[in-house]
C-alpha cells in the first residue's frame, strides 16, 4: 500500500498554491457515524454470515477463494475473535490463523470487505472510507453474537479498522491484535506533513486518482487514513483487555512509529500494557506480516505467537520477540 511521494509532488505541481488553502482543511475527528447493529443472538448472526457467503457464491464477481469465511462450532463458545483482512487482499489472507484459532476453540468470522476479492482487480480502488466503517460494524454484530468474550485481529488497512471498533461506544472489545497497522505511510514513501494533502486531494477526490505500479489506489489508500484520523484523541476506555502489535522492521508500508504509538495509546487510556513484537529481518517478512507460508514450520510457530499475543499470554514464545 505504498503512497509514492512523487505522487504528492505532482499533485502540488498542478494544484500550486491552492493546497496551501486545501492543507488547512479540518479532517474530521469526529468518527464516521455508522448506526449501531442492533444485538443479535447465536443463530441470527450465524444465518446472517451464512447469507453472506450464499450471496457471494452466488456472484460470479466474488473470486471463489476469496469469499467470506465462518468457522464454528456449532453453538456459542467461551470465545470468538473477528478477522479482518488488508487493502486489496480478501478473507484467504487469514488462512492458517483463522484455523489455529478454530482448534483453540474460538468461532472465527472474516468477512469480505466492500470491493475487494473479486474478479475485477481494480474495483477496491473505489472503496469509500464510509463502506468500510459499515462493513466493520456489521461484522463485529456477527462476530460478538459467536462468544462470550470477543475480540479483533486486523492487518493494515483492516488494522485501522479493528481499532475503530475498539473504540466505537458501546463495542466491548476484549481483545485487540494489529499486524502492521496503517496509521500513516512510511515516511520514506510520504512524509508526515504530506498526509492531510493526501487525504484532502485523492481521499476526497478532487484529484484525479493515481494507482502505482504495484496497483494500489491513492484514493482507495486515503480513506483508511481518514478512518485512522477520526479515532478520537484521548482514546476511550472501553474495557480493553489486551492489547498487542506485531510489524516487521522490513515493513516499507507504514508508518513504524505510528503502529506502535497509535495503539499504545489505545492501551494506556485502558490501563493495560500494549505488547510489541518485532519481526527478526532474518525472516524476511515485509509489510504482509501473515505471510508466512515460505517460513515452512516455523510460519506454524508464528502463528501459534500471534495467537498469545491476541490472548496476553506471556510465553517462551513471544518473550523473545515482545516488549512492552
Amino acid at each position: 500500500m505504498p503512497v509514492i511521494i512523487a505522487l504528492l509532488v505532482g499533485g502540488f505541481a498542478l494544484v500550486g498554491a491552492v493546497v496551501a488553502g486545501l492543507c488547512l482543511w479540518p479532517v474530521p475527528r469526529r468518527g464516521l457515524r455508522v448506526a449501531p447493529p442492533r444485538p443479535l443472538d447465536f443463530d441470527t448472526a450465524t444465518r446472517a454470515a451464512e447469507a453472506s457467503m450464499a450471496a457471494e457464491a452466488a456472484d460470479p464477481e466474488v473470486r471463489p477463494e476469496s469469499r467470506s469465511r465462518l468457522l464454528s462450532h456449532g453453538s456459542r463458545t467461551g470465545r470468538a475473535v473477528l478477522l479482518l483482512h488488508g487493502y486489496t487482499l480478501a478473507p484467504e489472507q487469514y488462512a492458517g490463523l483463522a484455523e489455529e484459532f478454530f482448534d483453540r476453540g474460538y468461532n472465527v468470522w472474516v468477512p469480505r470487505a466492500p470491493r475487494h476479492g473479486t474478479v475485477d482487480r481494480k474495483a477496491h480502488h473505489r472503496v469509500e472510507a464510509g463502506e468500510l466503517t459499515t462493513y466493520a460494524a456489521q461484522a463485529w454484530a456477527v462476530a460478538e453474537a459467536l462468544g462470550d468474550e470477543v475480540g479483533v485481529v486486523g492487518i493494515s488497512g483492516g488494522a485501522v479498522l479493528a481499532t475503530w471498533l475498539a473504540q466505537v461506544p458501546g463495542n466491548v472489545v476484549r481483545h485487540l491484535l494489529l499486524l502492521s497497522p496503517f496509521f500513516g505511510p512510511n515516511p520514506r514513501q510520504a512524509p508526515a506533513y504530506a498526509v492531510r494533502p493526501l487525504i484532502t486531494l485523492y481521499g476526497r477526490r478532487i484529484l484525479r486518482d493515481r494507482v502505482t505500479s504495484r496497483g494500489y489506489s491513492v484514493a482507495a489508500v486515503t480513506q483508511y487514513l481518514t478512518i485512522a484520523r477520526t479515532l478520537p484523541k484521548p482514546p476511550r476506555r472501553t474495557g480493553l483487555r489486551t492489547a498487542a502489535v506485531a510489524i516487521s522492521p522490513l515493513d516499507a508500508v507504514v508508518d513504524l512509529r505510528a503502529a506502535v504509538d497509535v495503539p499504545r495509546r489505545v492501551a494506556d487510556a485502558n490501563a493495560i500494557p500494549l505488547e510489541v513484537c518485532t519481526l527478526p529481518e532474518v525472516l524476511g517478512v515485509e509489510h504482509n506480516t501473515l505471510n508466512l507460508a515460505s517460513l515452512g514450520t516455523d510460519g506454524d510457530e508464528w502463528r501459534r505467537r500471534y495467537v498469545a499475543l491476541y490472548e496476553g499470554a506471556t510465553t517462551s514464545a513471544t518473550d523473545a520477540s515482545t516488549s512492552r
